[in-house]
């Protein structure tokens, strides 16, 4: 049984990180957040101690430490500007640490906690649970068998719907969050560029608070994607079954279906994470660099090339005073 510390407990994303831990067969022995949260850990670790400080909790698992407990394994659910910071404290600890997505911010982080990892005995995993799900390898599969030269005609639709909260959280602030091409995208990115390749060229029409879209150009795909948190970009039919999520992924006119398959996602990366088969910090990369390029590219005209959602007025921010 390996021993788990958790960053971020009271997070969105950290009840799936608990359920990994617990249906792997380990043991989480202390967890943190500076809100109190939590109650969610009583389905998983209710004896696991607890901190809202983080000295405390730094102390507590070097007590552990002492006491021949070590921590094998720190899963970082913390927002994304801290994600480096926590990573750099699990290594410094002497465990493995699993970070949820985006690994960091800037590509040059990347390359720093590469140099970071060669001098502890821990190895940083990265969270890209996409690449594991059943319909995603089937596609990986075809792909691979297509003729050098061969291109997909891609269109990628996820819309997302957040309230007025989000905006007042970090995941508002696109310095913290960095933007929603990155808080939503990056797992979508990261899965495009495993299944088509090398980036040839990337265009982004909006980019706003609440929205992004763009053309990207693969080795073997041209890809129209959208990404939204606005509610009012679900398609009508969503809206009237109310739903707040919409996933889909058209390839060459043809409905991929990517609506089921996530529960299990995360066990399956941990699982493969103690087997040794983990994502690495440099199979992050690409994704970090594409987001990053996109977080901060001029904006391209609208056009006939543009997502058909591209079109779609852009809505006010919530909280403008113009």
């Amino acid at each position: 049984m390996n021993h788990f510390a958790l960053i971020g407990a009271a997070g969105y994303v950290a009840p799936r990180h608990m359920r990994a831990i617990k249906d792997t067969g380990n043991s989480l022995l202390a967890a943190m957040d500076k809100f109190d949260s939590v109650g969610v850990m009583d389905q998983y670790f209710p004896k696991a101690a607890f901190f809202t400080e983080f000295e405390r909790f730094d102390r507590h698992l070097e007590k552990l430490k002492r006491n021949g407990s070590k921590i094998d394994y720190l899963s970082v659910c913390s927002p994304n500007y801290l994600h480096d910071a926590h990573i750099r404290f699990g290594l410094k600890m002497g465990s493995n640490v699993i970070c949820e997505k985006p690994l960091v911010l800037n590509p040059w982080n990347v390359n720093a906690l590469s140099d970071l990892e060669k001098e502890y005995e821990g190895k940083v995993y990265t969270i890209l649970q996409l690449r594991l799900h059943e319909q995603a390898i089937k596609l990986k599969e075809q792909v691979d068998q297509m003729k050098e030269g061969q291109k997909h005609e891609v269109e990628l639709t996820y819309i997302s719907s957040r309230g007025s909260w989000y905006y007042t959280s970090w995941k508002g602030d696109k310095e913290k969050s960095g933007g929603v091409a990155t808080n939503i995208g990056i797992h979508f990115f990261d899965l495009l560029t495993w299944l088509y390749g090398d980036v040839e060229e990337s265009l982004v029409h909006n980019h706003t608070h609440d929205r992004a879209s763009g053309l990207l150009k693969l080795r073997k795909a041209n890809i129209k994607w959208f990404l939204s948190i606005n509610s009012e970009t679900l398609p009508k039919e969503v809206r009237e079954n109310n739903q707040s999520i919409y996933r889909m992924l058209k390839l060459d006119h043809q409905t991929f279906d990517f609506s089921n398959g996530f529960d299990d996602l995360h066990t399956k990366s941990y699982q493969q994470i103690i087997e040794g088969k983990g994502f690495s910090i440099n199979d992050s990369k690409k994704a970090i660099e594409l987001v990053h390029q996109i977080r901060n590219a001029s904006l391209s005209p609208l056009n006939d090339q543009c997502h058909e959602l591209a079109h779609l007025p852009l809505s006010k921010h919530p909280f403008s005073t113009k």
